[in-house]
């Protein structure tokens, strides 16, 4: 009589893998990294965007803010009745426009100020000049007008402020071909106010 165990039948290699399969599919191990890496550029794409074209926004509306402040110093007659020469008037007007803008960067590479008067609104209607900014040339530059007006004269302020844009290659790219930068252009028409003439203390 045989002592010896019966020999098990052999498996077949493939149900041999199978319970490695089984195991392999189960693991989840580094599923979060891919998940992740899935995941996260268009996360950033969207977060970039957004911030992107909301600081745009802000900015677009502060450079509105900044018009109607200098504009408001040209209506009410407070430059014209400013004691001083042209430039320092002009001086006034600037330096209120910087000190709200400056917080986007230096004003002296971009920021621009016209003034200009006209004697109809049809005369204002023809002008259709397109605004200098500080990056045209130094000649052009120095050639914007500055002509506050005088009592019930039509005026026009117009600002081009030179916005550096954010965006880090990612995203909505709100700058104009080529460049990093954006002309942000603001205008306000106006008549002058009947103010009473005479240069302020």
């Amino acid at each position: 009589m045989s002592l010896s165990k019966p020999m098990a039948p052999k498996r077949s290699r493939w149900l041999r893998l199978v319970p490695r399969r089984r195991r392999f599919a189960g693991d989840s191990s580094g599923a979060a990294a891919v998940e992740f890496s899935m995941v996260a550029p268009i996360f950033l794409l969207m977060m970039f965007s957004t911030f992107e074209v909301g600081w745009f926004f802000y900015a677009n509306s502060i450079v509105d803010a900044s018009v109607a402040e200098a504009a408001r110093l040209v209506k009410t007659g407070q430059i014209q009745q400013m004691a001083g020469t042209e430039q320092q008037k002009f001086d006034v007007i600037y330096d209120t426009l910087c000190d709200i803008l400056d917080a986007f960067g230096a004003c002296n590479t971009s920021l621009t100020v016209e003034v200009q008067k006209y004697a109809t609104f049809s005369d204002l209607a023809a002008d259709t000049t397109a605004p200098t900014c500080a990056d045209a040339p130094p000649a052009n530059v120095s050639a914007i007008p500055f002509v506050p007006g005088d009592q019930l004269e039509i005026v026009r302020v117009r600002v081009c402020y030179i916005y550096n844009t954010i965006n880090p290659a990612i995203g909505i790219n709100l700058s104009e071909p080529g460049t990093s930068k954006r002309r942000l252009i603001s205008s306000m028409i106006f008549r002058n106010e009947p103010y009473q003439t005479g240069a302020t203390p």
